[in-house]
């Protein structure tokens, strides 16, 4: 059941993208409606993660694709978010699995890392042959990372790292994790650790029981004296500077995705409303309040569309700052979610099955507009920078 997704371009935005960039979103958007579409519902269902589909995505260039070199697609910004949006067209797990292999894993080696990081990791990773997930957020320090517990000790040639890390993306099925840590010997310097998952102390395990993200695999982590190498130190993770850096990158990417969410519920809405007949037989498409509803919809779509691209442009340009994308993201996870709850009203009880993805959607976006920022986070962000006092 439900419907093929008809596009949406209602300020005629597709003028202002270049040929590349409407190429790009072509090829992710026909790859979300040829794999994606026709098994996201039961990979949901599930709770299954569609890892059949890691190959295609890197053959097709997704993985770090904003990156140069190591065998990365080199997109410009704008490109990478329009990625990001068709994939969250599908599914936000399958988004977020790609959005941490890039922007939490691949960016902070690319950035940080060493050139023998880089050249055993960066490849592999874009051709989708080794994964990997960012070690960050802990049982007690989601909202404020500076109080991790999880520590670094520094033994010989080796660091001895221990603590627990909790709401990991791909945990389970990562080849390597990116681990902040405290290292005991610097003054309880933050730094950036590789640490590849099969080793001796390491552990993973998957979330159950969410009613959210479904398609993707949430871990956590368990670090019991696990040993790595003085070269597992990235040279310039160094500060929790460092992590929010990365955090910034997967946000932006986030404000992208958050759109496509938008748009599938918008355009699932919008055919609904007018093939569907009450009082009279007339279409409900018909009648004002869902009119106004549908109108609401469009109306934000459009202006988170404008914000997004307009940030892009000035990362393209190196003129975009964190605080542009904390509003980026703060304003279209935001107005996804309402367009959510907005289209699923249109739908009355149909719009709580699966047999359409707006359900889906509205529950996935209820851990999007929680994590890499909540939305109140990114409030006191931009707060802080309008006023000059933190409130946090």
């Amino acid at each position: 059941m439900g419907f093929k997704f008809q596009g949406m371009d209602f300020l005629k935005l597709d003028s202002v993208f270049s040929e590349d960039e409407l190429l790009v979103r072509k090829t992710a958007r026909d790859f979300v409606e040829d794999n994606l579409v026709p098994i996201i519902e039961e990979c949901f269902r599930t709770e299954r993660f569609p890892r059949e589909l890691v190959p295609l995505m890197g053959e097709l260039g997704f993985y770090g694709s904003n990156l140069e070199g190591y065998g990365c697609a080199g997109m410009s910004n704008v490109e990478y978010g329009l990625v990001m949006q068709e994939l969250e067209r599908g599914d936000s797990g399958v988004r977020s699995f790609v959005s941490v292999q890039s922007g939490l894993v691949m960016y902070p080696i690319y950035t940080f890392g060493s050139d023998e990081q880089k050249n055993t990791w960066l490849p592999a990773m874009a051709a989708g042959e080794k994964l990997g997930c960012f070690g960050l957020t802990e049982p007690g320090a989601g909202s404020n990372p500076g109080a991790m517990t999880t520590t670094a000790r520094r033994v010989g040639d080796e660091y001895i790292l221990n603590g627990e890390k909790l709401w990991i993306t791909s945990g389970t099925i990562a080849d390597v994790a990116v681990v902040w840590a405290r290292v005991e010997d610097e003054g309880g310097q933050i730094r950036g650790f590789l640490v590849e998952t099969g080793r001796p102390g390491f552990t993973a395990y998957d979330v159950h029981g969410k009613w959210s993200l479904r398609a993707s695999h949430t871990s956590g982590l368990s670090l019991q004296d696990v040993r790595v190498p003085l070269s597992a130190a990235m040279p310039g993770a160094v500060g929790l500077k460092s992590a929010l850096m990365c955090l910034t990158q997967a946000r932006y990417g986030i404000a992208w995705g958050a759109i496509g969410a938008a748009m599938s519920c918008y355009d699932t809405a919008l055919q609904y409303a007018k093939t569907r007949k009450q009082f009279h037989g007339q279409p409900i498409a018909s009648h004002q309040i869902v009119q106004e509803k549908l109108v609401w919809m469009m109306n934000e779509i459009c202006k988170a569309q404008l914000l997004v691209l307009h940030v892009g442009r000035l990362k393209d340009g190196g003129a975009a700052n964190f605080e542009h994308v904390s509003m980026a993201k703060r304003n279209n996870v935001w107005i996804a979610l309402e367009t959510a709850r907005m289209a699923r009203d249109i739908l009355g009880a149909n719009g709580i099955t699966e047999d359409y993805p707006i359900m889906r959607h509205m529950m996935n976006l209820e851990s999007v507009i929680t994590y890499e920022g909540t939305h109140d986070i990114h409030t006191l962000i931009l707060g802080q920078k309008l006023t000059g006092i933190a409130a946090y």
